[in-house]
């Protein structure tokens, strides 16, 4: 079994298991599980000193994070989170609760954050101090799995090569309790780490830190460089 196919094969597992139990939605498959319990998990998260000390959060879209974007926005935090696929020469969304002109619910709600959103550029970007991720599958040390499209590392490559994570920012994820497992997850050098797995029953510290120096390109195809704007020009300076 390749690297890869043993990625995909805990990620199957766990969205069966999922899907079993009736703890997610019908056609998990594919995706962030929107895991029953997500309020909870949400609410554990922000009654963590590391959360309650943060002012800038940079979040996944996915909807099982939601309420954790909209707790962020009502307690007054700026939230960054991705324009999809980074397809944009901006490719983040801030969302300011000071600027904002509805609620911090429906401002975190991937949908509406196109029309109400400014974009930001990454030379724009404050630093952050909590990175939330979406999480398929996630062990006790912090190792995770995503969906498998590669985004996260992404976005947390190009901020921890531009300064804006660093290694005081702490990375969190919000998971069902079935989705921590005991297995040892396959990590590549570009895999980042989670600090902090909140469930709706409990708070893991992983204590096991991991980053990657920053973007690897030996690991990027061509079409994903000439798909990202901001990976597409960093290559094309590296150049001149």
């Amino acid at each position: 079994m390749t690297f890869n196919d043993e990625k995909q094969a805990i990620r199957e597992r766990v969205w069966a298991l999922l899907d079993h139990e009736g703890v997610v939605p019908p056609d998990v498959r594919g995706r962030i599980p929107n895991f029953q319990g997500a309020d909870r998990a949400a609410d554990l998260l922000a009654s963590t000193e590391v959360w309650r000390d943060a002012r800038t959060v940079k979040a996944n879209p996915d909807w099982p994070q939601l309420p954790v974007r909209a707790r962020a926005l009502s307690e007054g935090k700026r939230v960054y989170m991705a324009v999809p696929r980074m397809a944009a020469e901006k490719p983040f969304f801030l969302l300011d609760p000071h600027t904002l002109d509805l609620s911090s619910e429906a401002a975190a709600d991937p949908r509406t954050a196109a029309d109400h959103a400014q974009r930001a550029a990454i030379e724009d970007m404050q630093s952050v101090d909590v990175v939330v991720c979406g999480c398929v599958a996630v062990n006790q040390s912090g190792a995770r799995l995503g969906k498998g499209a590669g985004y996260s590392d992404l976005e947390v490559a190009l901020l921890i090569e531009a300064g804006l994570v660093t290694d005081a920012t702490v990375i969190v994820t919000t998971v069902h309790d079935l989705q921590v497992i005991d297995d040892d997850i396959p990590e590549a050098p570009y895999d980042f780490r989670v600090d902090v797995i909140a469930t709706p029953s409990r708070l893991i510290r992983c204590g096991n830190p991991r980053r990657p120096a920053g973007i690897i390109q030996n690991n990027l195809r061509r079409d994903q460089i000439e798909a990202i704007p901001a990976l597409s020009r960093r290559f094309k300076e590296q150049r001149t």
